[in-house]
Protein backbone atom coordinates (compact mmCIF):
# COMPACT_ATOMS: atom_id res chain seq x y z
CA UNK A 1 0.00 0.00 0.00
CA UNK A 2 2.61 2.43 0.82
CA UNK A 3 4.69 1.90 -2.17
CA UNK A 4 1.03 2.17 -4.19
CA UNK A 5 0.76 6.09 -2.41
CA UNK A 6 4.61 6.40 -3.20
CA UNK A 7 4.30 5.64 -7.01
CA UNK A 8 1.15 8.06 -7.13
CA UNK A 9 2.79 10.87 -5.40
CA UNK A 10 5.53 10.52 -8.24
CA UNK A 11 3.17 10.45 -11.21
CA UNK A 12 1.16 13.31 -10.29
CA UNK A 13 4.58 15.20 -9.22
CA UNK A 14 6.01 14.31 -13.33
CA UNK A 15 2.63 16.09 -14.12
CA UNK A 16 3.15 19.05 -12.69
CA UNK A 17 6.81 19.02 -14.34
CA UNK A 18 5.14 18.85 -17.93
CA UNK A 19 2.53 21.08 -17.10
CA UNK A 20 4.69 23.99 -16.02
CA UNK A 21 6.96 23.54 -18.95
CA UNK A 22 4.48 23.44 -20.96
CA UNK A 23 3.14 26.65 -19.31
CA UNK A 24 6.71 28.17 -19.98
CA UNK A 25 7.05 27.48 -23.66
CA UNK A 26 3.78 28.78 -24.40
CA UNK A 27 4.59 32.12 -26.96
CA UNK A 28 3.25 35.41 -25.18
CA UNK A 29 0.54 37.07 -26.89
CA UNK A 30 0.71 38.62 -29.96
CA UNK A 31 1.05 42.84 -29.18
CA UNK A 32 -1.71 44.78 -31.55
CA UNK A 33 -0.34 46.37 -34.20
CA UNK A 34 -0.43 49.87 -34.12
CA UNK A 35 -2.87 52.20 -35.81
CA UNK A 36 -4.55 54.77 -36.92
CA UNK A 37 -7.49 56.23 -38.81
CA UNK A 38 -8.52 58.39 -41.76
CA UNK A 39 -11.42 59.90 -42.91
CA UNK A 40 -12.09 61.38 -46.57
CA UNK A 41 -13.47 65.19 -47.03
CA UNK A 42 -14.80 65.48 -50.42
CA UNK A 43 -14.81 68.32 -52.41
CA UNK A 44 -16.34 69.53 -55.78
CA UNK A 45 -14.69 72.92 -57.79
CA UNK A 46 -15.01 73.92 -60.97
CA UNK A 47 -12.39 76.14 -63.16
CA UNK A 48 -10.68 75.79 -59.78
CA UNK A 49 -13.53 77.41 -57.46
CA UNK A 50 -16.37 75.48 -55.30
CA UNK A 51 -19.39 75.02 -56.94
CA UNK A 52 -21.99 76.74 -57.07
CA UNK A 53 -25.23 74.93 -58.23
CA UNK A 54 -28.13 76.00 -60.17
CA UNK A 55 -26.52 78.87 -61.84
CA UNK A 56 -26.02 79.31 -65.80
CA UNK A 57 -22.39 80.45 -64.99
CA UNK A 58 -20.04 77.86 -66.73
CA UNK A 59 -19.12 77.14 -69.85
CA UNK A 60 -17.20 74.30 -70.98
CA UNK A 61 -14.32 73.11 -73.80
CA UNK A 62 -16.90 72.83 -76.06
CA UNK A 63 -19.24 75.99 -75.47
CA UNK A 64 -21.40 74.47 -73.66
CA UNK A 65 -23.11 77.08 -71.10
CA UNK A 66 -24.29 74.90 -67.79
CA UNK A 67 -25.34 74.43 -64.62
CA UNK A 68 -25.14 71.85 -62.30
CA UNK A 69 -27.92 71.17 -60.07
CA UNK A 70 -27.55 67.26 -58.73
CA UNK A 71 -24.15 65.11 -58.25
CA UNK A 72 -23.94 62.33 -57.06
CA UNK A 73 -21.69 59.30 -57.04
CA UNK A 74 -19.84 55.81 -55.92
CA UNK A 75 -16.26 55.74 -55.22
CA UNK A 76 -15.47 52.24 -53.97
CA UNK A 77 -11.98 49.53 -53.25
CA UNK A 78 -9.57 52.41 -52.23
CA UNK A 79 -6.67 51.33 -51.71
CA UNK A 80 -4.05 52.65 -49.62
CA UNK A 81 -0.24 52.10 -51.43
CA UNK A 82 2.39 51.89 -48.24
CA UNK A 83 6.40 52.55 -49.15
CA UNK A 84 7.21 49.09 -48.30
CA UNK A 85 5.66 47.54 -50.82
CA UNK A 86 2.13 46.77 -49.06
CA UNK A 87 -1.14 48.15 -49.33
CA UNK A 88 -4.29 48.20 -47.11
CA UNK A 89 -8.00 48.44 -49.21
CA UNK A 90 -10.84 49.85 -47.01
CA UNK A 91 -13.53 47.09 -46.08
CA UNK A 92 -15.64 49.83 -44.58
CA UNK A 93 -19.46 49.22 -45.31
CA UNK A 94 -18.07 46.42 -48.30
CA UNK A 95 -15.81 48.92 -49.44
CA UNK A 96 -18.51 50.93 -51.23
CA UNK A 97 -18.96 54.54 -50.27
CA UNK A 98 -21.74 57.01 -51.63
CA UNK A 99 -21.18 60.85 -51.97
CA UNK A 100 -24.09 63.52 -52.40
CA UNK A 101 -23.72 67.05 -52.92
CA UNK A 102 -27.24 67.61 -51.75
CA UNK A 103 -26.15 66.02 -48.19
CA UNK A 104 -23.72 66.89 -46.29
CA UNK A 105 -23.21 64.04 -44.70
CA UNK A 106 -22.23 62.27 -47.11
CA UNK A 107 -19.45 64.80 -47.96
CA UNK A 108 -17.15 63.14 -44.95
CA UNK A 109 -16.33 59.81 -44.80
CA UNK A 110 -15.24 58.44 -41.53
CA UNK A 111 -13.60 54.97 -42.12
CA UNK A 112 -14.42 52.54 -39.71
CA UNK A 113 -10.92 50.56 -40.30
CA UNK A 114 -8.29 50.71 -38.68
CA UNK A 115 -5.06 51.75 -40.62
CA UNK A 116 -1.73 50.12 -39.70
CA UNK A 117 1.29 53.37 -38.89
CA UNK A 118 3.65 53.78 -41.21
CA UNK A 119 4.27 56.04 -44.39
CA UNK A 120 2.11 55.56 -47.76
CA UNK A 121 3.36 56.87 -51.04
CA UNK A 122 -0.41 57.18 -52.84
CA UNK A 123 -4.24 56.35 -52.79
CA UNK A 124 -6.09 54.82 -55.54
CA UNK A 125 -9.94 53.85 -56.06
CA UNK A 126 -12.35 52.58 -58.43
CA UNK A 127 -14.77 55.21 -59.35
CA UNK A 128 -18.10 53.62 -59.11
CA UNK A 129 -18.55 49.79 -58.35
CA UNK A 130 -16.92 47.07 -60.12
CA UNK A 131 -19.14 43.79 -61.61
CA UNK A 132 -18.08 41.66 -59.10
CA UNK A 133 -20.09 43.72 -56.16
CA UNK A 134 -22.24 45.77 -58.66
CA UNK A 135 -25.56 43.34 -57.46
CA UNK A 136 -29.24 45.03 -58.19
CA UNK A 137 -30.83 45.52 -54.93
CA UNK A 138 -28.18 45.52 -52.59
CA UNK A 139 -29.39 48.71 -51.11
CA UNK A 140 -32.54 48.89 -50.24
CA UNK A 141 -32.89 51.99 -48.25
CA UNK A 142 -32.59 55.61 -50.06
CA UNK A 143 -30.45 57.14 -51.07
CA UNK A 144 -28.00 54.87 -52.21
CA UNK A 145 -31.19 52.79 -53.45
CA UNK A 146 -32.15 55.84 -55.79
CA UNK A 147 -28.74 55.02 -57.65
CA UNK A 148 -30.91 52.01 -59.11
CA UNK A 149 -29.75 51.01 -62.84
CA UNK A 150 -32.11 49.43 -64.71
CA UNK A 151 -32.01 45.58 -65.13
CA UNK A 152 -32.66 45.74 -68.69
CA UNK A 153 -29.68 48.32 -69.08
CA UNK A 154 -27.40 46.05 -66.78
CA UNK A 155 -28.39 46.45 -63.74
CA UNK A 156 -26.56 47.11 -60.66
CA UNK A 157 -26.36 50.90 -59.32
CA UNK A 158 -25.38 54.52 -61.26
CA UNK A 159 -21.77 55.17 -60.85
CA UNK A 160 -22.54 58.87 -61.14
CA UNK A 161 -25.72 60.83 -61.70
CA UNK A 162 -24.46 64.48 -63.10
CA UNK A 163 -27.61 66.13 -63.76
CA UNK A 164 -28.06 69.65 -65.10
CA UNK A 165 -28.50 72.48 -67.75
CA UNK A 166 -27.34 73.76 -70.93
CA UNK A 167 -28.34 76.28 -73.30
CA UNK A 168 -28.41 75.19 -76.64
CA UNK A 169 -27.32 75.87 -80.05
CA UNK A 170 -30.63 77.58 -80.56
CA UNK A 171 -30.42 79.34 -77.04
CA UNK A 172 -33.07 76.90 -75.11
CA UNK A 173 -32.66 75.68 -71.82
CA UNK A 174 -32.29 71.78 -72.13
CA UNK A 175 -32.09 69.19 -69.48
CA UNK A 176 -28.63 66.63 -69.26
CA UNK A 177 -28.36 63.75 -67.33
CA UNK A 178 -24.61 62.99 -67.34
CA UNK A 179 -24.87 59.08 -65.95
CA UNK A 180 -22.26 56.74 -65.72
CA UNK A 181 -23.18 52.93 -65.68
CA UNK A 182 -23.09 49.88 -67.18
CA UNK A 183 -22.99 50.19 -70.81
CA UNK A 184 -24.91 48.12 -73.37
CA UNK A 185 -23.77 47.19 -77.03
CA UNK A 186 -26.53 47.05 -79.59
CA UNK A 187 -27.25 44.78 -82.61
CA UNK A 188 -28.52 48.10 -84.68
CA UNK A 189 -28.63 51.57 -84.27
CA UNK A 190 -31.87 51.40 -82.93
CA UNK A 191 -30.53 51.87 -79.09
CA UNK A 192 -34.00 52.65 -77.70
CA UNK A 193 -34.59 48.87 -78.76
CA UNK A 194 -33.37 46.91 -75.52
CA UNK A 195 -34.28 43.76 -77.57
CA UNK A 196 -31.29 43.94 -79.81
CA UNK A 197 -28.62 44.34 -77.12
CA UNK A 198 -26.38 41.27 -77.29
CA UNK A 199 -23.33 42.85 -74.28
CA UNK A 200 -23.32 44.59 -71.62
CA UNK A 201 -19.64 46.98 -71.40
CA UNK A 202 -18.60 47.84 -67.59
CA UNK A 203 -17.52 51.67 -67.57
CA UNK A 204 -16.26 51.22 -63.85
CA UNK A 205 -12.47 52.98 -64.02
CA UNK A 206 -9.38 53.24 -61.28
CA UNK A 207 -8.42 56.61 -60.12
CA UNK A 208 -4.72 56.75 -59.33
CA UNK A 209 -4.17 60.27 -57.33
CA UNK A 210 -1.02 61.89 -57.70
CA UNK A 211 0.44 63.80 -54.89
CA UNK A 212 -1.17 62.03 -52.16
CA UNK A 213 1.19 60.55 -50.23
CA UNK A 214 0.76 60.98 -46.26
CA UNK A 215 2.31 59.13 -43.19
CA UNK A 216 0.08 58.47 -40.47
CA UNK A 217 0.88 57.92 -36.55
CA UNK A 218 -0.24 55.74 -33.84
CA UNK A 219 -4.00 56.86 -32.71
CA UNK A 220 -3.84 59.67 -35.07
CA UNK A 221 -6.97 60.87 -37.52
CA UNK A 222 -5.56 62.20 -41.34
CA UNK A 223 -7.78 63.87 -43.14
CA UNK A 224 -7.63 63.94 -46.86
CA UNK A 225 -9.50 65.92 -49.19
CA UNK A 226 -10.54 64.46 -52.25
CA UNK A 227 -11.47 67.35 -54.93
CA UNK A 228 -13.68 66.52 -58.04
CA UNK A 229 -12.56 68.73 -60.63
CA UNK A 230 -16.27 68.86 -62.41
CA UNK A 231 -14.80 70.77 -65.31
CA UNK A 232 -12.43 67.79 -66.36
CA UNK A 233 -15.62 65.70 -66.89
CA UNK A 234 -16.23 67.98 -70.32
CA UNK A 235 -12.19 68.18 -71.57
CA UNK A 236 -9.59 65.84 -71.26
CA UNK A 237 -8.79 63.85 -73.27
CA UNK A 238 -12.10 64.48 -75.28
CA UNK A 239 -14.25 67.27 -75.39
CA UNK A 240 -17.74 66.42 -74.63
CA UNK A 241 -20.16 68.24 -76.55
CA UNK A 242 -23.73 68.35 -75.18
CA UNK A 243 -25.17 69.14 -78.48
CA UNK A 244 -23.80 66.00 -80.31
CA UNK A 245 -24.70 63.80 -77.33
CA UNK A 246 -27.77 65.08 -75.97
CA UNK A 247 -29.61 65.19 -72.72
CA UNK A 248 -29.64 61.57 -72.09
CA UNK A 249 -26.97 58.80 -72.47
CA UNK A 250 -27.86 56.27 -70.79
CA UNK A 251 -27.95 53.69 -73.77
CA UNK A 252 -25.00 55.33 -75.22
CA UNK A 253 -22.32 53.65 -74.84
CA UNK A 254 -19.86 55.61 -77.30
CA UNK A 255 -20.87 58.68 -74.65
CA UNK A 256 -19.84 57.08 -71.66
CA UNK A 257 -17.12 55.46 -72.73
CA UNK A 258 -16.07 59.24 -73.08
CA UNK A 259 -16.97 60.25 -70.01
CA UNK A 260 -15.07 56.84 -68.64
CA UNK A 261 -12.12 57.98 -70.36
CA UNK A 262 -12.13 61.59 -69.43
CA UNK A 263 -12.89 60.80 -65.67
CA UNK A 264 -8.89 59.53 -65.23
CA UNK A 265 -7.47 63.30 -64.21
CA UNK A 266 -11.27 64.67 -62.90
CA UNK A 267 -9.77 63.87 -58.95
CA UNK A 268 -6.71 65.66 -57.54
CA UNK A 269 -6.27 65.83 -53.92
CA UNK A 270 -6.29 68.81 -51.00
CA UNK A 271 -5.07 69.49 -48.25
CA UNK A 272 -3.72 66.24 -46.05
CA UNK A 273 -4.14 66.92 -42.35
Amino acid sequence: MKKNIINTLVFFFLICIVFSFCKKDKPDEPVSAETGHIKFKFLHYVNGQPLQKDSMMYENEAGNHYEVNQLKYFISDVTLFKSDGTKKIIDDSKGINYVDIDIPSTLTWDVYDSIPVGSYDSIAFTFGINAEKNKSYMFVNPPESNMAWPDILGGGYHYMMFNGKWIDTISQIENFNFHLGIGQLYKSNATSCVDSIYAFVQNYFTVSLANSSFTLSHNEIKEIEIIMNIDSWFKTPHIYDHNYWGGSIMQIQPAMQMIKENGYDVFTVGNIK
